[in-house]
């Protein structure tokens, strides 16, 4: 059992795979791979986001994830790909390991808002 954010975060990225921007897109025009945003809002306002993804602060995700809940988004749904990214991976890791824990079983780190930009990935203004 992790007693430490390093332990969880150890433990998050040898269970969600990394993907890099090529992969990334792939996923979303083969297999309409839901991408999800999992910074705060001020951080998409500053930067915008991955052109599609869909916003989910880190803090609500499990309650939009969970169909069961009343706050589920109807995006989220297990048999898709879903890709999660923050802004440096942390967080985008730890999301991935949530959704995994609720039954999504293609679940894919993206990693770094800034590394998709930077490599030319389509970006949205919010």
């Amino acid at each position: 059992m992790p007693t430490s954010i390093k332990d969880m975060l150890a433990n998050a990225n040898a269970s969600v795979p990394r993907v890099d921007r090529d992969q990334a897109m792939a996923l979303i025009k083969d297999r309409n791979a839901l991408v999800v945003d999992v910074r705060d809002l001020p951080e998409l306002q500053a930067s915008g986001k991955v052109a599609g993804a869909v916003h989910v602060s880190r803090g609500m995700l499990e309650f939009r994830a969970d169909p069961d809940s009343p706050y589920h988004n109807p995006d989220f749904r297990r048999d898709r790909p879903v890709i999660v990214y923050c802004a440096s991976g942390g967080r985008s890791a730890l999301a991935g390991k949530a959704l995994q824990e609720l039954g999504y079983h293609d679940v894919r780190n993206l990693g770094a808002f800034k590394d998709w930009a930077e490599k030319g990935g389509p970006v949205e203004k919010v």
